[in-house]
């Protein structure tokens, strides 16, 4: 059901549209992402999110840990269901930013190693309790007291409980990308939890950190990546048609930016939306950013904004219905389908009624059905 008041927002986008002819999105709606994100990465306003969520911003070897940990959960809780390697990326993307600027070996080891804070209630990196050593400095490199480790930040009690050999070698290092995926996964299932039910995944994440910000931040980053993860079948696409598409689809999981985006790849954006969201701190792509991008893949150069976007290429009227798209379509909406100068949105059509979309401000670019935006106004076909 639409909020009262929206109609009115949506005429101020026409407005809105004249002014900052360089940008495009809907009108919002809720915020996924908690504030702890902004507060974390100094984000003001859209959804808190510095930079992306796409499959791109996991180092490989990293991503490859996640999906064999996935793969070897059964050998160890055999009643877990639902792990998915989104839900380690987003419990690794919170702890260590995927170990980004450390080194990882074919065999997983990681270097240097990653250590948290002195866990010693100093209230440095917002440790208010003392933990006395449980391993004289073993894992955590000090006998002073404890500290977190590796790209998943056990303490080393709970690594002694925990961890778990996932490259082979005999070893559970937590310091290794591999047996750290692993032993996260066991932790995360408990006795075998079922994280396909969202109030389970939810106790599962808060069992690693008992922290409802914590929680919600973690959960924000699990559904973009859940999101980046899911392939269309593109197995009759080809040629040009197939190179705009994968270009739109490498970016899912990165932030809507108001104004931001280009034919080079995501940008810092401008301020500000008719709803008052700044694109400044967030980089990432507005919905006519993210097609510019794509179709320069192609080779070909698109206008800036949404409206301009309509004059290109065979226009497909919004009589006809959007059954008559092919995939890698511009596929447009306006407040008044027919005025093409009130057209305020664009998306990129992949087939059986989705497309590839950068919605609004406090989400990310994702697939969406056609239907999810309102007042559908045809399409253009350039390919």
């Amino acid at each position: 059901m639409r909020p009262p008041g929206r109609r009115v927002r949506r005429w101020g986008y026409v407005v809105a549209l004249l002014m900052f002819a360089a940008v495009c999105c809907a009108a919002p709606v809720g915020n996924a992402i908690s504030a702890y994100v902004a507060l974390e990465t100094g984000a003001q306003d859209d959804g808190g999110i510095a930079e992306g969520g796409s499959v791109a911003d996991i180092p490989p070897r990293m991503l490859t840990a996640y999906k064999k940990a996935v793969q070897q959960i059964g050998r160890y809780v055999p009643q877990c269901r639902g792990m998915r390697w989104p839900v380690l990326a987003g419990i690794a993307k919170v702890e260590s930013d995927h170990a980004i600027g450390h080194s990882i070996a074919d065999n997983g080891d990681i270097t240097p190693k990653i250590y948290g804070v002195l866990l010693n209630g100093s209230g440095a990196g917002q440790n208010t309790t003392a933990f006395p050593d449980t391993d004289n400095g073993r894992w955590d490199g000090t006998a002073t007291g404890e500290r977190a480790v590796g790209p998943f930040q056990f303490l080393p009690s709970t690594w002694d409980a925990m961890g778990k050999d996932g490259n082979g070698d005999t070893a559970a290092d937590p310091q290794n990308a591999d047996d750290s995926a692993l032993g996260a996964a066991v932790y995360l299932c408990g006795g075998g939890r079922d994280l396909t039910q969202r109030a389970q995944l939810k106790a599962a994440v808060l069992q690693y950190n008992h922290s409802d910000a914590y929680v919600a931040n973690v959960l924000g980053w699990i559904d973009q990546y859940t999101a980046a993860a899911k392939d269309p079948d593109l197995k009759n696409v080809t040629g040009n048609v197939r190179t705009v598409i994968e270009a739109a689809l490498s970016q899912r999981g990165v932030p809507y930016s108001w104004g931001g985006g280009n034919t080079n790849g995501e940008s810092y954006g401008i301020c500000c939306s008719p709803s008052g969201k700044s694109g400044t701190s967030v980089k990432g792509f507005d919905c006519s950013g993210l097609t510019q991008y794509a179709y320069a893949r192609a080779g070909i150069v698109l206008p800036r904004s949404a409206a301009s976007q309509a004059g290109v290429g065979q226009r497909i009227p919004a009589s006809l219905g959007p059954s008559v798209l092919k995939p890698g379509d511009l596929v447009f909406f306006a407040t008044a389908p027919g005025r093409d100068s009130t057209i305020y949105h664009v998306g990129i059509y992949l087939g059986s009624g989705q497309m590839v979309n950068a919605p609004r401000p406090d989400t990310v670019v994702r697939l969406d059905a056609v239907n999810t935006m309102p007042g559908y106004a045809g399409g253009a076909r350039l390919l």
